[in-house]
């Protein structure tokens, strides 16, 4: 037999299948996703929580159903609470930054003149001229803005209507297929485990529970890193409420779409406006250290924990991102488990039946 074209065979199949496995996850994470997000995310849901309502049916003898229920209603509540707070300091802080507006718009004022003077003095132009020039190029973007975005933004309410329509049928077809898989949970399972064929999504499924207790774990580390980080920064920086602003950060970097930077920049540029450059600077500062903070705690958290090179991690990142956009983040190292724990489980599957085989 000649062993190195054996090899190549070998070689070649496992390509292939490694192939056809990454063509599959692609496909199913780029169209199927969409379409079945809330019952893929009830399935997680049951199958992550399962034990707990395991113990609630055994000690507070709750059927299956209900205990979905109760920790449903449990984690609204806990949302509702959260966002309850966080709106109330945001509301509660509006009418002090309302009431300051015209002392600020006068101190804005006079920062823009000192500029001009100041500028006008270097480039030889005349202060009053190009005063003059600033503050209508301001009022022009005021107007710009008075007529043309805010009155597009109210004119796509029925946009938010369809957004909010589409976000509330999430939520209820969520509701009811968490109910139903927690009702025939152990039926799916057993029926699961009779078919030999079907232990390989079983794997998959347990790779993926695993990945997503890493990643939730791994998130939690990570934000309360950076809250840490940006609490004490702006505490002892001098920043009005800049504990709070660094715990609010904190929290908003967990979510994909905003990050710290829907806080400190916007606080750095308050802090400029107002004339403190050095606390400006320090806000610019601490949002490149937190993007960094994330960088590298990621990949280390996430790819340890599932027994995967970081960089393997930081690779799915960022391919995740040029695929899919921003909900590349959580598609990308979700695709990578999805492919690892796939071709691994074929292979094992494949292995098991070539033993059998050698032994008849």
């Amino acid at each position: 037999m000649d062993w190195g074209e054996f090899g190549k065979n070998i070689i070649g199949k496992k390509m292939i299948v490694l192939l056809a496995v990454t063509g599959a996850v692609y496909f199913f994470l780029q169209y199927l996703t969409p379409l079945l997000a809330p019952v893929l995310l009830a399935m997680l849901f049951v199958t992550i929580f399962g034990p707990v309502m395991k113990r609630m049916n055994r000690k507070l003898h709750f059927p299956r159903p209900l205990s979905a229920i109760v920790l449903l209603i449990l984690a609204t509540l806990l949302l509702a609470v959260l966002l309850w707070v966080l709106s109330s300091w945001v509301l509660g802080s509006l009418p002090v930054w309302i009431r300051s507006m015209d002392a600020r718009e006068q101190e804005w004022l006079a920062m823009v003149r000192d500029l001009c003077h100041g500028v006008g003095e270097i480039i030889g132009v005349d202060a009053s001229y190009l005063e003059n020039t600033v503050s209508g190029r301001l009022q022009e973007g005021l107007d710009s803005l008075e007529e043309n975005i805010l009155p597009g933004m109210l004119s796509q309410s029925m946009q938010y209507v369809r957004w909010f329509a589409e976000v509330g049928g999430f939520l209820v077809t969520f509701l009811i297929a968490s109910v139903l898989l927690a009702k025939d949970y152990d039926g799916i399972m057993n029926h699961l485990l009779d078919q030999e064929s079907c232990h390989v999504l079983l794997e998959v499924i347990c790779g993926i529970v695993r990945y997503i207790a890493t990643f939730v774990k791994a998130q939690g580390i990570i934000m309360s890193a950076i809250a840490l980080t940006a609490a004490i920064t702006l505490g002892i920086a001098g920043i009005k409420h800049g504990v709070l602003w660094g715990i609010l950060a904190g929290i908003l970097d967990a979510l994909p779409f905003i990050g710290t930077g829907v806080v400190l920049l916007p606080l750095g540029i308050w802090q400029l406006l107002e004339g403190s450059f050095g606390r400006a600077l320090i806000c610019g500062a601490l949002y490149v250290v937190c993007i960094f903070l994330r960088e590298i705690l990621e990949p280390r958290l996430i790819g340890r924990k599932i027994g995967v090179s970081p960089i393997a991690v930081l690779v799915s990142l960022y391919a995740g991102i040029r695929l899919f956009g921003v909900w590349g983040i959580i598609k990308g190292p979700l695709g990578f488990v999805l492919i690892y724990e796939t071709y691994h489980s074929l292979s094992k599957m494949s292995d098991r039946q070539k033993n059998r085989a050698d032994r008849f």
